[in-house]
């Protein structure tokens, strides 16, 4: 017993750490990048579709490399893999300050996202081997909670504070990067998951990695899941990268379009919880999904007006649910029959390529459709959520099995 309240209380430290690492490392230099992509145009001399390429090409990793990013945790464990990552986010992270044009940012945006995502996928099965399944929509939207706080705090700092502070674009990369290489060093002394979790985890792992995915395609849920997350995700990083050049583009002034960036991830913060423990209480993560998604589809039917008052309630509505959503996803790819916690790497990293193939394809598409009207690339947003949603419409609702999880966390103590 005594065992089971060091790991209940340590799970908590374990989890406000991953939210922080996904906050710091990942999600506040990713921001960044977005809102300084006017100040960068100007410097490099890229024009709106070359934006959107820097912007979305952070994706095209999740297609190359994410059954290998998530596969690494399943074997060498999550904790090691992001002590290594973080202080490699970083040095990638600071590398993007010394481009000097449009191919070499887009080639070290390539890297930086390459490595992020071993961080993403690595603090997402730490939620899923520390918390049984009654909490993981809790655990999820914790580090979603990180994920949503980043977001906020990078649009909010990075252009309009961080820039003219630092003295530009440039050593704002430089200083995002330091700060993210210190978190290798609570990562390093953290320690493992229980020993039960580990014991399920090699049981699994003694399969090859191709044995493993072989398994996973067999799951309709996996595919319908990741043809999901293709749209929604997609269509939300087109919306992210597109909306500070569309609304600067209408006359907004440079503090009110980053005010209403702020503002999307700021609802998006605020929601995250709330979502994710009515998921929770629910006992259904498909319903809540689809409320999320056509929230998200109104949204962003209502940015296709250029007026101020449809903007706002566009960001209101789109922005609640953002990181709620993704919270509750990723709880579901674990939960899904076939997977669980140990396997749990593998499966979000095979979901995760077809959102890589979204977020890569989203906005460059999108951006390429403002030549018809500044608000068209919207609509055409809203159309990849819609698909989104026919996809988890489509799929078999998971049973978590929240008193076998309590079974092995009891019988863990006992060790």
């Amino acid at each position: 017993m005594k065992a089971l309240l060091q790991d209940t209380h340590y799970k908590w430290y374990i989890l406000i750490l991953a939210a922080l690492t996904n906050a710091v490392v990942v999600a506040v230099p990713s921001m960044g990048l977005s809102v300084l992509l006017p100040e960068i145009s100007k410097a490099l001399n890229m024009n709106l579709v070359q934006a959107g390429v820097v912007w979305g090409i952070g994706a095209l990793p999740i297609i190359v490399i994410g059954l290998v990013a998530g596969t690494l945790g399943d074997r060498f464990g999550p904790n090691r893999i992001l002590t290594i990552s973080c202080i490699l986010v970083g040095l990638a992270g600071a590398l993007r300050g010394l481009s000097p044009n449009y191919p070499t940012l887009a080639a070290l945006a390539f890297l930086f996202g390459c490595l992020a995502l071993l961080i993403t996928i690595n603090n997402t099965k730490i939620a899923g081997t520390w918390f049984s399944s009654q909490e993981l929509g809790l655990a999820s939207g914790v580090i979603s909670v990180g994920m949503a706080l980043g977001f906020l705090v990078g649009s909010m700092v990075s252009a309009t504070l961080l820039s003219p502070w630092l003295g530009g674009w440039r050593q704002v990369f430089y200083f995002y990067g330091a700060i993210a290489i210190v978190f290798c060093i609570p990562w390093y002394f953290a320690r493992p998951a229980p020993h039960t979790i580990r014991s399920t985890s090699e049981k699994i792992i003694s399969k090859s990695f191709w044995q493993r995915m072989l398994d996973l395609a067999r799951l309709k849920n996996m595919w319908l899941l990741g043809f999901a997350i293709l749209g929604i995700s997609g269509g939300i990083q087109g919306v992210l990268g597109y909306l500070p050049l569309y609304l600067r583009g209408l006359g907004w002034p440079e503090t009110s379009a980053d005010g209403a960036m702020a503002t999307f991830h700021l609802v998006s913060m605020l929601g995250v919880l709330p979502f994710a423990l009515w998921s929770d209480r629910l006992g259904s993560r498909k319903k809540v999904l689809l409320a999320g998604a056509m929230l998200t589809i109104i949204g962003f039917g209502l940015l296709s007006r250029s007026g101020a008052v449809s903007v706002w309630i566009a960001v209101l509505l789109a922005g609640v649910v953002r990181d709620g959503f993704m919270a509750i996803f990723l709880a579901m790819i674990i939960e899904t029959k076939g997977v669980g916690p140990a396997h749990s790497g593998t499966a979000i990293g095979f979901t995760f390529i077809f959102l890589g193939i979204g977020n890569l394809l989203a906005p460059p598409l999108g951006n390429s459709f403002a030549e018809t009207a500044a608000g068209t690339p919207f609509l055409f947003w809203a159309g990849l959520v819609a698909f989104g949603l026919i996809c988890i419409t489509l799929t078999t609702e998971p049973k978590p099995a929240w008193e076998n999880h309590k079974v092995t966390e009891l019988v863990g103590s006992e060790d």
